[in-house]
């Protein structure tokens, strides 16, 4: 179920839900944005507690990371044997 783009706040686990990501992403995210890399989510726009909160206009305009530029692993490639 998607979250509500009514609610005054969204919280990571809504996030997760609209982005199409786990949970443990979401907070991947926000760590790189508060260290200004490339691909971080905005500054949350409140905190309950220790829980970050964004409201739902900050997400949807938020420029997700286009895959091609994600870091990790690259894909494997088929060797000459094609195994």
């Amino acid at each position: 179920m998607a979250p509500d783009p009514e609610a005054d706040y969204w919280t990571a686990e809504d996030v997760a839900e609209y982005l199409g990501v786990a949970v443990r992403s979401v907070y991947t995210y926000r760590l790189r944005g508060q260290k200004g890399e490339p691909g971080g989510l905005p500054r949350e726009d409140r905190m309950f507690g220790r829980s970050p909160a964004w409201k739902p206009a900050t997400i949807t305009g938020w420029q997700r990371p286009d895959v091609s530029t994600r870091r990790g692993r690259p894909p494997r490639r088929p060797t000459a044997e094609g195994a």
